[in-house]
């Protein structure tokens, strides 16, 4: 897929229905469909009269934002944060394993850390559940190699604050609501179901190792 302009929706890695019954396919084809659509359509139609960005990836829009025309600086954190955002949590999701747990150097890093996975669980589902209104909660690391918890509002990216990401959970209400209504509780619950922590690894050793 182009990480570049124009930038194009990426596919699923999974069907639609491949998260039932933790998440449902009506939810993931209006979040994948409909609203990361919008994000990619929104920042071609924002870069496009700027050629001298064409060039740059995703990833470089969002380390550099202060680097842009004042104009287009709050359009791109938007767009190219929901692209990102999306990108990121659909390749993190996978139903194929049960009861899902951290592996390899990230299984030994959370212990290290957090005390325990149970222990991370609890501190993930809590910022998760304190994010007011739209936004993500985060497992990140940072400059000095440590895991932290984090959440972000709206369509904000660990990339801003000088934070890698290696896990997130979308708490925008169009990431569950069709399914759980209010109960966010109970949709972080089962998102802890269908965590494909082979890729939570990959992101890991691709920052850390």
């Amino acid at each position: 897929m182009n990480n570049r302009y124009p930038f194009e929706l990426k596919p699923l890695p999974y069907d639609y229905n491949a998260l039932e019954p933790h998440i449902d396919e009506a939810t993931m084809k209006l979040h994948h469909d409909k609203h990361l659509k919008a994000y990619v359509d929104k920042l071609n139609e924002t870069i496009s009269p700027y050629p001298k960005f064409h060039n740059w990836y995703l990833e470089t829009f969002l380390c550099n934002l202060f680097s842009l025309p004042e104009e287009i600086q709050t359009p791109v954190r938007n767009n190219a944060g929901g692209v990102y955002n999306h990108n990121l949590f659909f390749s993190l999701l996978d139903s194929s394993a049960k009861k899902p747990v951290p592996i390899g150097n990230l299984a030994g890093k959370i212990d290290k850390d957090f005390g325990s996975y149970e222990n991370f669980k609890d501190l993930f589902k809590e910022a998760a559940l304190k994010q007011f209104g739209s936004g993500y909660a985060w497992l990140v690391i940072d400059r000095n190699q440590n895991l932290k918890i984090i959440s972000t509002a709206n369509q904000n990216t660990p990339l801003e604050l000088n934070l890698y990401p290696v896990l997130v959970i979308d708490v925008w209400e169009h990431a569950y609501y069709l399914k759980y209504n209010n109960r966010r509780n109970e949709y972080i619950d089962n998102f802890f179901d269908v965590i494909n922590f082979e890729k939570a690894e990959e992101l890991y050793n691709k920052f850390f190792v």
